[in-house]
């Protein structure tokens, strides 16, 4: 039986709706979007399927779903709004502004190097209560305080949930009204311009979005390794409740950012087109031109393969995770999902879904549609 697609394709690009009916046809897909962009206009915006296990809930234009990690890409996108109105620099000291994370040698990391993934703090070693990460003050505490697992700035060690404890904790002390980086996309980016993505849910709008299916094992991670441990294997290692009430609403700029594809990829946006955002200036070329600097490149100490970093984007280089352009950037988030942006084609997209896989980076579903993407896009 076909699956029926909702939204908008133009005309050359109907090669991504097959790649998009190919997921349902042949994978266990279950609800989903696919969006793509260029120079700030919409030239795909779909999504097919079902928001609840039941199959009771059609997937809508409307349907918001988490996107996990993804969501690391807009928090880099909330900083590079920051550096660019002069609250900070990529190359401030976070401690010139976090007195209290210089402690145990971590004085001299820089915000640029905090985006990432060099903090040498991919976790909290020390027993916690999982409750604890939908406190802001006691986690800012515990990373100002924990002892990095590798010297500051000496490589990445992927920060699942501290890349967003820390983005956030820079966020507040250097914004003007002191804002969290959830409420500075809302009342800044995201919402001024009405696009559906949020970090930090309001419970009027949890109806909204999609039930998310956990693959039936967790990821690969690789040999064990105290870094590692911390990031992923401890029983504190993430809140857990996901799906919750208590967890949609709560503001974790690393790991719970809702939204649509269509919203995703509109946000990705300024990294493809030189700081724009719809078509119009949003941040500045050079500032973009800084965020997307390679700061570390290499066998990453938590994730089991190579990584390269800009500050708070994952850079494609050859992995071909993001399409064939070596300098196109983007991130992934557990389970599938996906946001990308090309600065060489000025092309950003997304991939949402509520049906996860057990993979890190590179699914398969996102990959056959940026693969279709692309081949419509050259063949223009």
């Amino acid at each position: 039986m076909s699956i029926e697609i909702k939204g908008h394709v133009e005309r050359g690009f109907e090669a991504v709706a097959d790649a998009f009916a190919e997921n349902f046809e042949t994978t266990d897909e279950l609800g989903a979007g696919f969006a793509l962009v260029r120079d700030g206009q919409s030239l795909v915006d779909i999504h097919a399927g079902w928001a609840d296990r039941k199959k009771s809930s059609p997937w809508t234009a409307d349907t918001i779903v988490p996107v996990f990690s993804t969501g690391k890409a807009i928090t880099a996108l909330v900083m590079a709004w920051l550096v660019d109105r002069g609250r900070i620099d990529y190359a401030t000291r976070v401690s010139a502004v976090w007195e209290a994370f210089g402690a145990n040698g971590k004085d001299r990391l820089t915000l640029a190097e905090a985006l990432s993934h060099q903090s040498g703090v991919p976790g909290i070693s020390e027993e916690m209560d999982p409750s604890e990460w939908f406190d802001r003050e006691t986690m800012e505490r515990r990373v100002a305080e924990a002892e990095p697992l590798w010297a500051p700035g000496d490589g990445s060690g992927y920060h699942p949930i501290t890349f967003g404890v820390i983005a956030d904790a820079i966020a507040r002390r250097v914004d003007e009204k002191g804002r969290t980086v959830g409420a500075i996309l809302k009342e800044e980016i995201a919402g001024p311009r009405g696009l559906d993505f949020m970090i930090g849910v309001p419970e009027s709008e949890h109806r909204r979005a999609a039930e998310h299916m956990l693959p039936p094992k967790p990821p690969f991670l690789g040999a064990a390794n105290p870094a590692k441990a911390a990031a992923f294997l401890k029983p504190w290692s993430s809140p857990g409740r996901r799906g919750t009430a208590v967890w949609r609403s709560a503001e974790l700029p690393a790991a719970n950012g809702h939204g649509t594809a269509g919203a995703l990829a509109a946000l990705m946006g300024p990294f493809a087109c030189q700081g724009q955002l719809l078509g119009e200036a949003f941040v500045g070329a050079e500032t973009i031109a800084q965020a997307l600097r390679e700061q570390t490149s290499g066998q990453d100490r938590v994730l089991p393969f190579d990584l390269s970093f800009a500050s708070g984007v994952m850079i494609n280089r050859d992995s071909g995770h993001f399409g064939p352009e070596p300098r196109a950037v983007g991130h992934y988030g557990f389970g599938g999902s996906c946001a990308f942006a090309d600065p060489v084609r000025g092309v950003s997209g997304s991939y949402v879904m509520n049906r996860q896989r057990e993979v890190l980076v590179g699914d398969e579903r996102a990959i056959r549609l940026i693969d279709a993407a692309y081949r419509c896009l050259d063949a223009k």
